[in-house]
């Protein structure tokens, strides 16, 4: 008996899936870290709500976090802190999300 109709082979789109997983920088755990809390120039979090210093990768992003976490003060733009402006970072270090590894 071969098992209850399971495929005996893997698929080229689970293999490519697999290899995807393995090789790209998603920016999770210890290593990324500084990445999302803006530690470093070059991460995910861009902006940085005035209110609760949360950060959030786009404009739109922090805008629905504050209809949600400060809908009794009013949103403005212009009160965002762009972290990517403040901070300074070497930029010869990879950015995360990049695709590449050694692992091939």
């Amino acid at each position: 008996m071969t098992g209850k109709a399971k495929p005996k082979k893997h698929t080229a789109k689970e293999i490519a899936a697999k290899i995807d997983a393995a090789t790209t920088n998603r920016g999770g755990g210890k290593a990324g870290q500084a990445d999302r809390t803006g530690i470093e120039k070059g991460g995910h979090a861009k902006y940085e709500c005035p209110h609760c210093k949360i950060t959030a990768p786009d404009l739109k992003s922090m805008q629905i976090h504050h209809d949600a976490r400060h809908p009794k003060i009013p949103y403005e733009e212009s009160k965002l802190v762009n972290l990517h402006q403040v901070l300074t970072g070497d930029s010869s270090k990879t950015r995360p999300g990049i695709r590449g590894s050694h692992k091939k």
